[in-house]
């Protein structure tokens, strides 16, 4: 099929829905449907939203991570040779190396495009379905404008389906990303007006209106953060989050069970993308954190270790710096449920054992057949992530955020928890609590180099750009070649022309 701008495709993908025993979404797209004979029935409406969810899948099986982390100070190469991360760790992304571009997120808006245009002229059994779909739509695009704006500044801002040949429904210049931010706070309030109930659906894999309501809270912190928004956004935020945590979530007792694959949409997820074994994709990046045999020297290696290992695969890429590392307390239960260390030593040798590399364990999948698969569940939002946002606006605002921080230290440190309690200082002194709490929280889950960004922290926190202070361009990412080979009237990123 031939490429058009954005990857925007000009007819609609129908999708089967496999729904497992436990009804999460296993969804391949299964032909090519024109808008004369679809968006005719509900049906035609609940398959085209499966296969937005579907296609999201292929944004979060590595580039969520690369664009949410991955030139942050948490990761380092590793044993293999970190191949192609490198410019990513170093934070020597070009135009021409970074293998991350908007194709495949502008492909998920188009579905979600298509879904706001036809699915209000579609006549539903049940009113409360039509609305359900068209909120959850509106959160998609809000979602992923969000991660592009983040990531690239100003982008092309498309709020219809590209459906024409001509040059101006295929090719867009950039929005100004004020403009873009007010685009996703519409489309926010719009998911409010037409969600229904706070009701989870199965799985915790679609948006709901809890979830809508986290990255409201989010959106919002940011642009009051970063986009100068000050205490009105910091008031929406806050009422935004109040109404997430009032949802039928919880933090779990074990840290470990929020990520188990046998424990997929527990009630600390509030939106999380699901991946399975019979699934045609899988979290890919993950599988670049992980012990290859052909470099684990099982001889030289202990038996505890080995089987908290286990089965081995992927390869290891990369793995947790050091840096990040070392800030995890031996008291944190999250230490071991986050990462294992991987030390060395010869039988024959007095000396002590040598640090070997580290392998990610809060996605290491799971093994089937004798063979490791990362199929874990990808979360976009959890309860932890509304009680620190929420910790994050009280602080910003100036009221006491110990108790959201110390809900969270309560399930690390369990019977610890004494020596590790939280108390209220200034606000520079809160907000660096706040940022490292959220790195032990959520290493691995795709947020800390935005985490840095919101707090700006990223050019003193990461070391590859201590000596690149005078590069502030480096805080967005370049746009690839192959997008501006595709994207005529779009310009390339100050700095990386």
């Amino acid at each position: 099929m031939k490429q058009y701008t954005f990857g925007l495709i000009l007819v609609l993908t129908a999708a089967l829905v496999i729904v497992s025993c436990q009804k999460q979404l296993n969804l391949e797209p299964i032909s090519n449907i024109s808008s004369s004979v679809f968006w005719k029935t509900d049906k035609d409406a609940t398959g085209a939203l499966f296969g937005m969810y579907a296609r999201l899948k292929t944004v979060a099986q590595s580039d969520l991570f690369l664009l949410g982390e991955s030139r942050s100070e948490s990761m380092s190469g590793s044993v293999a040779s970190s191949g192609s991360y490198q410019g990513y760790i170093q934070n020597t992304i070009t135009p021409i190396n970074t293998t991350v571009n908007w194709q495949k997120i502008y492909l998920v808006i188009h579905d979600a495009n298509l879904i706001l245009k036809y699915v209000p002229a579609i006549g539903f059994t049940s009113d409360a379905n039509k609305k359900n779909i068209l909120a959850q739509a509106y959160t998609m695009r809000a979602y992923l404008y969000f991660v592009l704006a983040r990531s690239w500044g100003d982008v092309p801002l498309v709020t219809e389906p590209t459906e024409g040949y001509s040059a101006e429904t295929t090719q867009r210049p950039k929005t100004p990303v004020a403009e873009v931010f007010g685009q996703i706070k519409r489309d926010l309030d719009s998911a409010a007006a037409n969600f229904q109930t706070d009701a989870f659906p199965a799985g915790r894999n679609m948006w709901s209106r809890p979830a809508m309501h986290t990255l409201k809270g989010d959106v919002y912190l940011w642009t009051a953060k970063v986009l100068n928004g000050g205490q009105a956004d910091l008031t929406v935020a806050l009422d935004a989050l109040n109404k997430a945590a009032a949802a039928d979530a919880v933090l779990l007792s074990d840290f470990n069970q929020v990520f188990d694959y046998a424990n997929k949409g527990n009630k600390e997820i509030l939106m999380g993308l699901s991946f399975r074994l019979l699934d045609p994709g899988s979290l890919a990046v993950y599988a670049d954190m992980y012990a290859a045999s052909t470099y684990f020297p099982v001889a030289l290696i202990d038996q505890a270790t080995r089987d908290a290992v286990g089965a081995l695969g992927g390869a290891p890429y990369w793995e947790p710096s050091a840096l990040v590392r070392s800030q995890f307390d031996n008291d944190d239960r999250r230490k071991n449920a986050t990462f294992i260390e991987i030390y060395t030593r010869d039988p024959k040798d007095p000396n002590p054992p040598k640090y070997h590399s580290s392998v990610n364990v809060k996605f290491n999948g799971v093994v089937d057949g004798g063979v490791r698969k990362w199929v874990d569940d990808l979360p976009l939002y959890r309860y932890a992530d509304v009680l620190l946002l929420k910790a994050e606006v009280k602080n910003a605002m100036g009221m006491d955020p110990a108790e959201e921080i110390n809900a969270i230290r309560s399930r690390a440190y369990g019977t610890n928890m004494p020596a590790h309690l939280f108390v209220s200082g200034s606000k520079a002194y809160n907000d660096e609590q706040l940022l490292k709490e959220r790195l032990l929280e959520f290493l691995f889950e795709g947020k800390r180099w935005w985490d840095l960004l919101r707090f700006n922290k990223a050019f003193e926190l990461v070391p590859s750009l201590a000596s690149q202070a005078d590069k502030q361009y480096l805080k967005l990412w370049p746009i690839a070649l192959t997008t501006l080979s595709l994207e005529p009237k779009v310009t390339q990123n100050p700095g990386y022309e």
